[in-house]
């Protein structure tokens, strides 16, 4: 076609929406997306596809001519003149009169997709090619008062053309210089109120946000904004540690190194490829804000949400790092996704190989595993605790010390049943605020005489775990301080010339039974567990004590938020009900039975305190003041 024009040829030509284009197009400019920025993200994506296009072409076309412009977006923004402006080229497919038409002047029509189709029905595929709705390009009318997209196709013998609209419905087309190079040019006049926009660090955070990893450069007023590789996209044997160290700063923000990664693709059944990373320090340990996920998701190397909620479980909120999944049903605005199962499926995919990471660093280095669980293994136990999908692997996963291991120590749950003793059918466990003080404590003693092994929790939701997970290896958790444990019988001790005789110690036993009843005591009985302590407090309640101190602690918090008494309150815990078990080798049971007799009143104090102090240790005991007293009164009669 000759480049020589009519006056009528060069006179643009007017074309209307048809009624519901413009209804549409309102939609799209005025609902369809939530962020105004998300207009830049749409047009750079377009830009990548005419290029990848244009890149399929050179290997397929033999006649193309030579050109051996760089194939790259370029943005140019202009802040200083009166309107504002930010303009989005590329050096790709191009677009003829007749596909400016077709493609901009009607909605919901996707060249890349009618590309897709040709290159599906040839039994090829191009996951580089994002733009699956066509509207995208609609998303400029957000911001603009004015778009001019000035384009010239691929093919030598097609001029350039020049689009252009407002977006109130209409649009003219009309023949463009005849030196306008191949590709597509879209000019924005911003609108007052999008200024900012026009401003280069503006569109730099937006591009380093959603495009950083385009395959093509993306330069900004000349200067190349995405230096950084889809890191996920290449071979793991290929990428060197540093380059995994540089792209978790960058990608997290961060300044430490990661503890370790998880770099995997798979095709079925989902295409994914994703590089998950676990941080050095959990921020969440020193009362910091609670952790929101942090994996982004991409689709075809494109973000499609930094944060999302739904991708992986709440307790792999540590978690930093990509996930591609080309297969994902994306709404039209390609903001959120549409097939929830097929998310749910992705997630356990993606929680799955994590999972089987951590065995496999537990297994070949386990001193980078018990480093890595001294900051993170909060997270594992919460969810062992709720993810009943994923518990069994979480709960191979748990460490803790045990009274078979050295201060510092922790063994596993499987480690633990290896050791049992023969006829052993439970895994025994104790909730205590340190080593030293569930060692020092009176609910210990009966398992180092019988050289049983229990597990030390430390934690407040240690009790919680337990409790929810229940058993592993069919083997029941059972916490040792359980008022209805049983266990085997113990060596005989050395006969105590000393110790209560059978009808003096069931003689105390009934008369503290009826002393203590107003405090809660629903059974006093010689204990088979004491070896030196006097006493230990059962709890006998249908709350358990988890759930009793848990409550409590609530509470607490709530008096200190200066929420008490409002709507919320957590109510208080019903009357406690204990057992209490009596050692009558132990001195102080031993003249407790002498001042029964000689000293009731006495003997009555001495009961109360005796049963205080099993409660402190059993962390049952709310409220020490009347205890404080009691003991000035010991004193004086002492």
């Amino acid at each position: 076609m000759s480049d020589k024009k009519t006056d009528a040829q060069t006179a643009p030509q007017k074309f209307e929406f048809q009624a519901e284009i413009k209804q549409l197009l309102d939609i799209v400019i005025h609902s369809l997306y939530t962020e105004k920025e998300i207009f830049v993200r749409e047009l750079v994506s377009n830009a990548s596809d005419a290029l990848e296009k244009f890149r399929h072409l050179q290997l397929t076309e033999k006649n193309l001519p030579d050109d051996q412009r760089p194939l790259e977006v370029n943005i140019t923004t202009d802040d200083k003149a009166d309107e504002k402006t930010i303009t989005i080229a590329d050096d790709g497919l191009g677009m003829t009169s007749a596909e400016l038409v077709e493609n901009l002047g009607t909605i919901a029509h996707s060249g890349s997709k009618a590309f897709l189709k040709a290159l599906g029905e040839n039994g090829q595929k191009n996951a580089n090619l994002i733009g699956q709705f066509g509207v995208g390009f609609y998303s400029a009318f957000m911001v603009a008062k004015h778009v001019r997209v000035t384009s010239r196709s691929w093919r030598a013998d097609e001029p350039a053309h020049t689009w252009s609209s407002d977006g109130s419905g209409s649009y003219t087309i009309e023949t463009a210089p005849a030196d306008t190079p191949r590709g597509t040019s879209i000019a924005i006049t911003l609108k007052d109120d999008c200024a900012d926009f026009a401003g280069e660090s503006r569109i730099k955070q937006i591009l380093e946000h959603y495009s950083a990893f385009v395959s093509f450069p993306v330069n900004l007023n000349t200067k190349r904004i995405n230096t950084v590789q889809a890191l996920w996209l290449r071979n793991k044997n290929e990428i060197k540690p540093e380059e995994y160290t540089e792209f978790y700063k960058f990608q997290a923000h961060a300044w430490d190194e990661p503890r370790t990664h998880l770099h995997f693709s798979a095709d079925a059944p989902l295409a994914i490829n994703a590089l998950l990373f676990v941080p050095n320090e959990n921020p969440e340990r020193f009362g910091m804000t609670r952790l929101e996920p942090s994996v982004a998701l991409y689709c075809r190397k494109v973000l499609i949400d930094s944060r999302p909620k739904d991708l992986l479980p709440e307790w792999l909120r540590f978690l930093k790092g990509v996930v591609d999944c080309e297969d994902l049903p994306l709404n039209i605005s390609r903001e959120t996704m549409q097939d929830k199962a097929l998310i749910d499926k992705l997630g356990k995919v993606i929680t799955k190989r994590f999972l089987k990471h951590l065995d496999e660093l537990a297994q070949n280095n386990a001193d980078a595993y018990a480093d890595l669980y001294a900051q993170f293994g909060i997270f594992l136990k919460e969810g062992a605790a709720l993810d009943f999908t994923h518990k069994e692997q979480l709960t191979k996963l748990l460490r803790y010390e045990s009274s078979l291991t050295e201060k510092g120590k922790t063994t596993s749950l499987a480690d633990y049943v290896s050791r049992m003793k023969e006829g052993q059918t439970e895994i025994y466990y104790l909730i205590g605020a340190t080593r030293e003080s569930i060692e020092s404590g009176p609910y210990i003693e009966g398992f180092k005489s019988r050289n049983l092994e229990v597990l030390y929790c430390y934690e407040a939701v240690d009790d919680y775990v337990m409790s929810n997970v229940r058993e592993f290896d069919g083997k029941k958790l059972v916490s040792a301080d359980s008022a209805d444990l049983k266990l085997p019988d113990a060596p005989k001790p050395p006969a105590d010339e000393n110790a209560l005789s059978e009808t003096d110690t069931a003689a105390l036993v009934e008369w503290l039974k009826t002393t203590l009843a107003a405090r809660g005591v629903a059974e006093v009985k010689s204990s088979d567990r004491l070896t030196d302590s006097p006493a230990l407090a059962l709890n006998a309640d249908p709350m358990p004590a988890h759930m009793r101190r848990m409550m409590r602690a609530m509470r607490q918090q709530q008096a200190a938020a200066g929420t008490d008494g409002k709507e919320g309150e957590i109510p208080a815990e019903p009357p406690l009900k204990v057992n209490l078990e009596v050692n009558p080798r132990s001195a102080v049971i031993k003249r407790l039975a002498d001042a029964q007799k000689t000293a009731p009143e006495k003997a009555a104090l001495i009961a109360e305190q005796i049963l205080d102090n099993a409660l402190i240790s059993a962390g049952l005991l709310d409220d020490a003041s009347k205890m404080v007293a009691r003991i000035y009164k010991l004193l004086e009669t002492a």
